[in-house]
């Protein structure tokens, strides 16, 4: 059975302060369209930019996840979008007037509350589904951190903390469906240990922090006039002092809360990822940064997906848009080693282009005699200078540029190349090139069969 994209019925708005900048911002869910996404639009900037929720546009992560694009940048997005992923919603424009979005009672229930309130509608379009069929796994041996995914029908999510702590010890919170999200994991509320609360602030950080949006936790005694000190600074009430413990225990709605609040964070963060996901995510002391990461992994794998399993349809007899001659003067190559004999179709995303295998190839000789064989390695040298040509058809003057090679990742043989066979090379850009660097996934067909694919890191470098 088939499931529908989600939008709002109506507009609806929050105001409050930031909880770092402390800012006081105004943020309003709009409907959107079908195949909209989820896309923030600052309102109080010239020309209102908008950033997509995309992990691509995560710029910082350090205490919270920050998005930008063309220079609006949108800080802590994590209980937003924990929100509108918890309820099943695709589709939403986000206005903001400030740089960050309000923190109201440090989870996602204020969120979630108005999302309900403005009323959820399904929309014509079907929902796609990242399905995940095998695992995979982001880990920080040093800090103790591990993310894994594993086949599942429905989307499930389980976290381990543990931060040596005699007050938290070791907390486990699970998540078996997005039903549970509302009631179970919204309210969760975000912690913070008292020894970091006068590193935050002398950082410029938690000005809009309070007890009303964090459980503050004291792993040893403090005494009363330090505790005072520290109110006074924070220019917030005074309490009454305790030997170890949360401070403000009587907020407490859950035993495990910090690890509810984490695996919140985690929905939130993988929110980034643009689509919703089916499979089992296992994590052990997940953060903001470790969960962009695995966001990335997972995110990646989508754009092979759809770049995959999708064979060139092309005329290998129509006019092409670089023959041989013109091949020549973008690329340093030559023969024996010039591995490409025409580029047939070129865009912003990609190209498709063709290499004639013939029994003059100078390896067949010894490659192998009696049976000859293509090399592997120079197939995947082939859809590396068909990812060249693709390259340098952007640039201005690309006859002073060359590619080198910075990484070869999951190359994978499916079949042999022969003399006789056509080699129909597609390439298409997995991110965008930054700093001169670029990654592609690229594959080679013979005919409508798979013979090769894998990921290609390049630089563009000008010429001396």
């Amino acid at each position: 059975m088939t499931e529908k994209q989600k939008t709002i019925s109506r507009a609806i708005s929050l105001e409050g302060e930031g909880l770092h900048t402390g800012q006081y911002a105004k943020l309003t869910f709009n409907p959107a369209p079908e195949n909209f996404g989820i896309i923030f639009r600052r309102t109080d900037l010239e020309n209102r930019p908008e950033v997509e929720a995309l992990v691509e546009n995560v710029v910082d992560t350090s205490r919270s996840t920050s998005i930008e694009k063309s220079g609006a940048r949108i800080i802590t997005v994590e209980h937003v979008l924990a929100a509108i992923y918890g309820l099943g919603i695709d589709n939403l424009l986000i206005d903001i007037n400030a740089i960050e979005t309000p923190i109201l009672t440090g989870n996602s229930k204020p969120f979630a509350d108005a999302l309900l309130k403005a009323g959820i509608v399904e929309q014509k379009a079907e929902k796609e589904f990242f399905i995940i069929k095998k695992s995979f796994t982001y880990s920080d041996e040093e800090k103790g951190i591990e993310l894994m995914t594993f086949p599942d029908d429905e989307y499930s999510v389980h976290v381990m903390i543990d931060y040596h702590s005699a007050v938290l010890g070791h907390q486990y919170a699970t998540l078996n469906e997005l039903s549970e999200f509302e009631k179970e994991i919204a309210p969760a509320k975000t912690f913070v240990f008292l020894r970091e609360l006068e590193f935050l602030h002398d950082n410029n950080l938690i000005k809009g922090g309070s007890l009303d949006n964090a459980l503050v936790i004291i792993e040893k005694g403090v005494n009363q006039q330090e505790l005072d000190r520290l109110a006074d600074k924070f220019n917030k009430p005074r309490m009454k002092a305790i030997d170890k413990g949360i401070l403000n225990e009587k907020d407490l709605l859950y035993s495990n809360e910090p690890a509810r609040h984490k695996l919140l964070d985690l929905i939130g963060d993988l929110a980034l990822v643009g689509m919703p996901i089916k499979g089992k995510i296992l994590a052990t002391r997940p953060g903001h940064a470790s969960n962009v990461e695995f966001a990335k992994i997972i995110r990646q794998e989508i754009k092979k997906l759809r770049i995959r399993g999708n064979v060139p349809d092309i005329d290998i007899n129509a006019k092409p848009v670089y023959d041989i001659n013109q091949i020549k003067r973008l690329l340093p190559h030559r023969p024996p080693f010039l591995l490409v004999d025409k580029a047939m179709r070129i865009d912003k995303n990609g190209i498709v282009a063709i290499k004639n295998v013939t029994i003059n190839e100078p390896f067949f000789t010894g490659h192998f005699p009696d049976e000859p064989v293509m090399p592997g390695v120079l197939i995947v040298e082939a859809m590396a200078q068909a990812g060249g040509i693709l390259v340098l058809h952007g640039v201005d003057e690309p006859e002073k540029y060359s590619t080198y090679f910075l990484k070869i990742d999951k190359v994978k043989f499916k079949r042999k190349v022969i003399p006789g066979d056509t080699l129909v090379f597609k390439c298409e850009y997995i991110s965008p090139m930054k700093r001169g660097v670029v990654t592609m996934h690229a594959e080679a067909y013979v005919g409508t069969e798979l013979a090769c694919e894998g990921d290609l890191t390049a630089s563009i470098v000008k010429n001396k």
